[in-house]
């Protein structure tokens, strides 16, 4: 079962930028395909080129990027376009972003699988860049467009530039449309870094420090000096012979200017790849380059919005930094995070505005783990037979989970224990994920129940519909089943994690292991009374039968384990 959701972003760029109602009718296009969020539409009139952003489920994105080129081609007639931007079709470029549950490879596949889509129903020729490229050659967007619009005539029959889909001519659809450019590619961040200067050149000076492009020196009017920086030579002259001095940081463009509205200058950046460099890397690059030019780094200002990743893996790096666990919530990662960068000098950091799965999580849907303690036992309590015992010892496992993560952190900042700090963080970190994937059991224990009366409301009139029912009621059944069956899998394993607490924790901290281990035995027992009532209604018996046994010998397997902790427990206290 997965614990995370998958999500996908899309950001393709359309050659129009003034007609709204143009725009309009092609993000409809987009809103139209159910689960995907349209989060952006940046318009720009000078560059007459819109970039719209939207996410959602791969498959749903995907379809929801196809409808929006067929609606761009019957729009946008190529052959009257003018704009300052470099641009090959009406549907320009197409990008593919994976955010979470979903590899950059799995992305790319799903890339050109759209761009053959889009050359066979829409006889647009494609071309497919970064990730997805099947050229070396076509990796590099600004190679596949060169020459633009203009150039597409002779490059469509040029057989070194045939596209990679479609027909390798230039006909009446492609002088309309265009060329379209589909491709997958990592998170792009865009980042800002404020200096305590008002220097162009200076901010620039550490942007070409940093960037992986670097600088272009003339030989005869620069040297290293002793602390590794490029200065200019006293009284040097041209040579004209040329140095190219690469830059720190992998897949990262970037430039000095200065804001006027903060009258301070940054280094703008644009991370291409942040599976080479992250924003903790370009932070911690940036920050050393000032400070060797006597400045330094007042704060970071993020550009439109990141994946939950790139915040909490920053909160794990400067936590790690102070030698601390990491064994944390989001929050609080996102917290150390935004404190160590600077992330509210220019105005406040809200991760709520900033964090894709943050803008996209439904907020009309009442979740039981966002309660609190008092209304969860509530809503338990009413007439409602949902939550029931299912969410409760889900919930139960989480808490399990969490006083193991409590005491791993305990030990982890025990004064005299610092040579262990990170064993115990990686302790941490496991029993929050642990938690976390139990938190999300807690409510999907419910969303089964529902299922199971959703079928049951099912039209049973004839022997079609009763058919249609009865299957019905069998899936959500079996889901009903395999759902507290994943809460013992989660569970059981907690035990290893309370036993290494209770055997080497904080002493002071062992009892809370012990409850630990207690909750985790009710959890696991209490989510075998839910496989097994539910089980009982399964008319294949040989699947119900392979379920109801591997859930009795994790159920067994947990008494044991329990037993064992409390033993260790109380013999320590």
């Amino acid at each position: 079962m997965k614990n995370s959701r998958r999500l996908l972003e899309c950001v393709p760029n359309f050659s129009e930028g003034s007609n709204m109602n143009i725009i309009n009718q092609i993000t409809a296009q987009i809103e139209s395909v159910d689960g995907v969020q349209l989060l952006n539409v940046d318009p720009g009139k000078a560059t007459n080129r819109t970039v719209v952003t939207f996410v959602g489920e791969p498959e749903d994105v995907v379809e929801a990027a196809f409808r929006a080129v067929k609606k761009a081609a019957e729009l946008i007639d190529m052959t009257t376009h003018k704009g300052e931007h470099p641009r090959m079709g009406a549907t320009d470029v197409l990008p593919l972003v994976p955010v979470s549950g979903i590899t950059l490879e799995e992305a790319a596949a799903m890339a050109r699988d759209l761009a053959k889509r889009i050359a066979d129903e829409l006889s647009i020729p494609t071309y497919c860049y970064e990730a997805a490229a099947q050229k070396p050659e076509r990796q590099n967007l600004a190679t596949v467009r060169s020459g633009e619009y203009e150039a597409l005539p002779n490059k469509l029959v040029d057989p070194a530039w045939a596209p990679d889909f479609g027909a390798a001519c230039y006909t009446e659809q492609a002088a309309r449309s265009g060329a379209t450019i589909v491709g997958a590619r990592d998170f792009l961040v865009a980042v800002n870094f404020n200096l305590n200067t008002t220097s162009t050149r200076r901010a620039n000076a550490v942007a070409f420090d940093v960037r992986e492009k670097g600088r272009t020196l003339d030989k005869g009017e620069w040297k290293l000096n002793a602390d590794g920086l490029w200065i200019r030579i006293e009284g040097g002259k041209k040579s004209g012979e040329k140095i190219n001095v690469p830059g720190l940081l992998k897949g990262c463009k970037a430039i000095g200017w200065y804001i006027e509205e903060y009258a301070v200058a940054q280094v703008s950046m644009n991370i291409t790849n942040v599976s080479q460099t992250s924003l903790y890397q370009a932070f911690e690059a940036v920050s050393a380059s000032a400070m060797q030019r006597g400045m330094r780094v007042t704060g970071t200002e993020i550009v439109g919005l990141v994946p939950l990743k790139v915040l909490t893996d920053s909160g794990r790096y400067f936590l790690h930094k102070q030698e601390r666990s990491t064994g944390v919530s989001d929050a609080e990662l996102i917290r150390i995070a935004s404190h160590s960068m600077g992330l509210s000098d220019l105005g406040e950091f809200n991760a709520g505005e900033k964090v894709i799965e943050y803008l996209i999580e439904d907020k009309e849907v009442k979740k039981l783990v966002d309660m609190t303690c008092k209304g969860f036992a509530e809503e338990t309590a009413s007439e409602s037979p949902a939550p029931g015992g299912g969410s409760i010892a889900a919930y139960m496992g989480a808490l399990g989970a969490a006083l193991g993560a409590m005491v791993a952190n305990l030990s982890s900042h025990k004064a005299g224990w610092d040579s262990q700090w990170r064993n115990f963080s990686d302790y941490a970190d496991n029993g929050v994920a642990l938690m976390q994937r139990l938190l999300v059991l807690v409510d999907e224990d419910t969303a089964s129940f529902n299922k199971i009366m959703d079928a049951f409301s099912l039209p049973k009139s004839n022997d079609t519909e009763k058919a249609i029912r009865t299957a019905a009621i069998q899936a959500a059944t079996l889901y009903a089943t395999q759902i507290p069956l994943e809460t013992m899998k989660v569970s059981a394993e907690i035990f290893p994690l309370l036993s290494a607490m209770a055997q080497h924790g904080n002493p002071n901290s062992v009892s809370d292991a012990g409850v630990g281990a207690l909750a985790t035995r009710s959890a696991i027992l209490g989510a075998y009374l839910n496989v097994k009532i539910n089980a009982a209604g399964l008319k294949d018996r040989a699947v119900a039968e392979e379920i109801l046994t591997q859930a009795g010998q994790i159920a067994q397997q947990a008494c044991s384990n329990e037993n064992e902790i409390i033993e260790i427990v109380n013999s320590k206290i």
